[in-house]
């Protein structure tokens, strides 16, 4: 039996309607940015891999480094136990993240990294006999990942109607998304602040924590914001001493530009969440690294003082040298010098394809770019995200619009001539949509 009919028979996938979407198309191996699938096409791995793959696929330097570790640990226990790799990938992250995260609690993905982020606020609150602080607020559009949790703080995403009655209640400030051309952007970013003043002055003794996507919130559509307004809501926060917690599962290891977004707004949260490209795609792995002062808080006497959460494979020592390997890469390969260059050719390609009549809202940071194309049914279920899809895999580009939004977010091995192949056939694509 052929692996489409062992899938068609066994598997169930994610953010898909069985019912109606087509076959998956089977990969048997990658290199670098191309995809290679079973029946000989190939494919420019645009989104990464969904935001995961960061130097390439089956990079030598982090394949050969798990391959080390699995000849001489390939997991262990850590309540009780640690190991060289999870050590020191905890002493590399703290020397690259802003000063004073310095925390490091392992974890399995992103929504779990989340979920650890926020019982780390609320318990805090708590072994400081602050008990009553238990609400949380998040953005309009902020999605966190898809356990009870993340969801809750990501409701405002609108993807987790469904699950309604599991999730528990959390406020929403207005997102003051902008794009290129932007003149309202002071405006709206007033507003939010606003908002959260309003919030504050009711809600801000039971407040435990802020939680956001700092600068670009991804599901919901690559929406970007500045980093004056991160700056404004930190001060903000930090006068009515409130924790702020950033999510940089998909922002994080260099995607804005900077290694992490937090570094490029110039501010520091209390509690960061970092997963995705943590591994360069190679194995899942999340950490939440905290400050010291929250750490702190759970020290004591007592069991119940402590942070009762775990997973059977927290730090796994696979995971952790993929992640120490990635690391060397950035140094090896000087990835970070790279970006700009990303960013530029983006640009490029864009100026383009703002000209034609059904692009909208150009935006660029540091290594995504993305649009909207204008039509009536705009949002995540447009039909017009299942026809680029199909239009970009005949032209073999594994771009995934979201919706109605047109985004790429390469590998940082992409080169200028792939990227102006990429641009070149999205253009096609939009000179397609007129019969439609």
């Amino acid at each position: 039996m052929n692996v489409i009919d062992l899938d068609r028979r066994h598997v169930w996938h994610p953010f898909t309607q069985a019912q109606t979407a087509p076959d998956a198309i089977p990969i048997t191996s990658a290199k670098g940015i191309h995809l290679y699938a079973e029946d000989g096409r190939e494919f420019l791995d645009l989104i990464s891999s969904w935001w995961v793959n960061l130097h390439g696929h089956a990079h030598p330097t982090i394949a050969a480094a798990i391959a080390k570790q699995a000849h001489t640990l390939e997991q262990v226990i850590f309540a009780g136990f640690t190991h060289q790799p999870a050590a020191q990938l905890a002493h590399e992250l703290v020397q690259r993240l802003p000063k004073g995260l310095n925390r490091v609690f392992f974890s399995d993905d992103g929504s779990t990294a989340v979920e650890v982020a926020l019982k780390m606020a609320l318990q805090y609150w708590r072994n400081h006999g602050e008990g009553q602080r238990t609400r949380f607020l998040a953005f309009e559009g902020g999605y966190h990942g898809d356990t009870v949790g993340a969801m809750s703080a990501g409701k405002g995403c609108g993807f987790f109607d469904t699950y309604g009655s599991l999730l528990f209640e959390v406020g929403l400030l207005p997102f003051p998304e902008t794009w290129d051309g932007d003149t309202e952007v002071e405006a709206k970013e007033q507003a939010a602040l606003v908002r959260l003043d309003e919030y504050l002055a009711a809600h801000g003794n039971t407040l435990a924590a802020v939680i956001m996507e700092p600068l670009i919130q991804g599901s919901s559509g690559m929406r970007m914001c500045r980093p004056e307004f991160l700056q404004a809501l930190a001060a903000r926060l930090r006068a009515a001493g409130i924790l702020l917690i950033f999510d940089e599962v998909m922002t994080g290891f260099g995607r804005t530009g900077a290694m992490f977004a937090s570094l490029k707004a110039q501010v520091t949260p209390d509690i960061i969440c970092l997963s995705k490209g943590l591994t360069a795609g190679f194995l899942p792995m999340s950490v939440t690294v905290a400050t010291e002062a929250i750490y702190a808080a759970f020290l004591g006497d007592s069991f119940d003082r402590a942070l009762v959460h775990g997973h059977s494979f927290t730090a796994n020592p696979l995971g952790c040298a993929a992640a120490l390997a990635s690391l060397q890469v950035f140094e090896d390969e000087q990835t970070l010098a790279k970006l700009p260059l990303i960013e530029a050719w983006h640009r490029q390609g864009l100026a383009t394809l703002a000209a034609h009549p059904m692009v909208q809202r150009v935006r660029v940071m540091g290594t995504i770019a993305a649009f909207d194309v204008a039509v009536a049914d705009a949002g995540y279920t447009s039909p017009i995200g299942a026809y680029l899809k199909a239009f970009f895999h005949e032209h073999g580009l594994l771009l995934r619009p979201l919706g109605n939004v047109v985004y790429l977010l390469p590998p940082y091995c992409i080169n200028e001539q792939e990227l102006v192949q990429a641009y070149s056939v999205i253009l096609s694509a939009l000179e397609s949509l007129s019969p439609i």
